[in-house]
């Protein structure tokens, strides 16, 4: 049965002391558009209370108020836990992980419901079914985990002849619109092999915790996530661990005290593992880390990495030439305007790398060129190829439609090393980016009929040569059909779906998405460091920017949209 009145009633208390406390927040509701992808916002100092068990409430009603007090992560879930008897309060994990499920998906069904029963009654069960959405594992990870879910609770009266829970699964229940409310998202960082690239690992952390020390204890003592895992790894050493079970932080210095073995650690070393915890601190309002052994500070510098170049100006290609858009007119570049005036095709797609000193061009005709210092070759006719995309090397990928595992990665004198375990379940591929890094590369397949987003890691040799990719992590399945893929930032993916009423999808890799409306006949889009510099272009050569919560033309007239690599 759906949730009683009864239980209704709990939630409209639960609601009623949160609005009288602090005039909360909405604990429910569909997924909203929220902050521009890399921008952080600091955990709320206002958060939801759940109310306490209700005297004389039902087996139902217990188990409804105890879920529901997993809004309130406060003194670990110190509300929820008077839900339970004093046995299991001792030994429930609400740290084990997360079901997120869809807002007012939940029904109850008690081995008691009936007034005679629950007069007599010293014991009952109680199954929940909801609707579940994703999962977040004890370790912060997100995954999408769409399906029916069953949750089993046991119940006994105690000595004052009030329900409690004497047997419930570890970890808590939010919907989807509480989990933003109750959770943040972080990124801990991992080296790529040249030591020159950080990798964002996104993790979900409850707001008002120690997050530094959380994540601090991840970077040191954790493991990268399972598909990242054999392309990235971290500059603490295995005997290096964290000494004690917190990491204060004083006026933005976290100080992070290590074992001994730390001691005899080189200087680039530990240049490495302050850089890495510095960049996965960030987000947490951290701007140093100093090192300590048995309370005397090491001496740890901060390790070089490779900037990212890439202009944030726009590049169209327009009647007049391609260029970057800068205050309304478009400026050639050098070496890449004027042989691309001299196609006879038309050209339908451009990935400018970093540097902008090579371009990846597709013609109508679906062929792919190389054009640097002034010259083009023609990479690949392969019939149905999806867009070309650039990686931080220098390598051009390619892929055919209906052939997804004959993945190419060509340089500009026409070669291409053999790639190996490209996406082997897709049926078929309608795009592919690989992100700044280098490290990454997404794509919308075809798996069983569906189409999905995946990632998955470019494995590499030891001059940076692609030899095939990791394995295959599907970030979303989509309902709508998508018409493009872009990177947004280092952690984020634009999906613009098709449709009379397109729109454009933000999608966390290791989080949930948001959508947003895009301008009606919206034909193609460029990705950028933050969802403020995406650019949308109509079928009638009208390109969008978006302004606020709308979209507004930024210029007429252009043929293609480019993208820069890395986006």
């Amino acid at each position: 049965m759906r949730i009683s009145t009864v239980v209704r009633g709990v939630a409209v208390v639960v609601l009623a002391a949160a609005l009288t406390a602090c005039a909360g927040l909405p604990t429910s509701g569909p997924v909203q558009a929220g902050l521009p992808v890399g921008d952080v916002e600091a955990d709320s100092p206002f958060t939801e209370r759940a109310s306490s068990p209700i005297s004389g409430a039902g087996p139902e009603v217990i188990v409804a108020g105890f879920l529901e007090a997993s809004i309130t992560p406060t003194d670990n879930w110190s509300i929820a836990r008077e839900f339970l008897t004093s046995d299991l309060a001792d030994t429930w994990r609400p740290g084990a992980g997360i079901t997120i499920d869809v807002a007012g998906s939940r029904s109850y069904a008690s081995s008691v419901d009936t007034p005679e029963e629950l007069d007599s009654a010293d014991e009952a069960d109680v199954r929940v079914d909801l609707d579940q959405r994703a999962s977040v594992d004890a370790d912060g990870r997100y995954t999408e985990a769409a399906g029916d879910t069953e949750l089993a609770f046991r119940l006994e009266r105690d000595d004052d002849g009030e329900w409690r829970i004497a047997s419930a699964p570890d970890g808590i229940v939010l919907d989807e619109g509480s989990f933003q409310q109750v959770y943040s998202r972080y990124s801990l960082q991992y080296y790529d092999q040249s030591w020159r690239h950080l990798v964002p690992d996104v993790r979900w952390y409850p707001r008002g915790s120690n997050v530094a020390t959380s994540i601090t204890q991840a970077a040191i003592e954790g493991t990268p996530s399972d598909w990242l895992q054999p392309a990235v790894h971290s500059a603490f050493p295995a005997d290096v661990l964290l000494d004690g079970n917190s990491v204060p932080v004083t006026e933005q210095v976290a100080s992070v005290a290590l074992t001994d073995a730390a001691l005899s650690l080189d200087a680039a070393t530990l240049a490495r593992m302050r850089t890495q915890l510095e960049k996965s601190l960030a987000a947490t309002g951290v701007s140093e880390v100093r090192f300590t052994v048995n309370g005397s500070e090491l001496d740890a510098d901060e390790a070089g990495l490779a900037s990212d170049s890439s202009d944030v100006s726009t590049i169209v290609l327009t009647e007049d030439g391609f260029g970057s858009l800068v205050g309304g007119e478009v400026t050639p570049i050098a070496g890449i305007t004027e042989p691309l005036a001299q196609f006879d095709e038309p050209v339908s797609a451009i990935d400018l790398a970093q540097g902008e000193g090579l371009a990846a061009v597709q013609l109508s005709t679906g062929a792919i060129w190389a054009i640097t210092n002034s010259k083009a070759n023609e990479l690949d006719a392969r019939p149905g190829l999806v867009e070309p995309s650039i990686d931080p090397y220098g390598y051009i990928w390619s892929a055919p439609t209906g052939d997804p595992q004959d993945v190419h990665a060509w340089t500009e004198d026409v070669t291409s090393p053999d790639i190996v375990d490209a996406w082997p379940e897709a049926s078929a591929i309608s795009a592919l980016r690989v992100s700044t890094d280098g490290v990454r590369i997404a794509a919308l397949v075809t798996i069983g009929g569906r189409q999905s987003v995946v990632t998955a890691v470019i494995l590499r040799d030891d001059s940076n040569v692609p030899t095939g990719f990791g394995p295959t992590h599907e970030v979303v399945e989509l309902s709508t059909p998508a018409q493009g893929l872009v990177w947004l930032g280092a952690d984020s993916l634009g999906i613009l779906t098709e449709g009379d009423e397109a729109a454009l999808r933000m999608q966390i890799v290791g989080g949930p998405g948001s959508e947003q409306t895009a301008p009606n006949g919206s034909a193609s889009f460029a990705g950028a460091k933050s969802p403020a510099g995406v650019r949308i272009l109509g079928a009638d050569g009208t390109l969008f920017a978006p302004r606020a919560s709308a979209w507004q033309e930024f210029y007429q007239g252009v043929l293609v949209l480019g993208t820069r690599a890395g986006y």
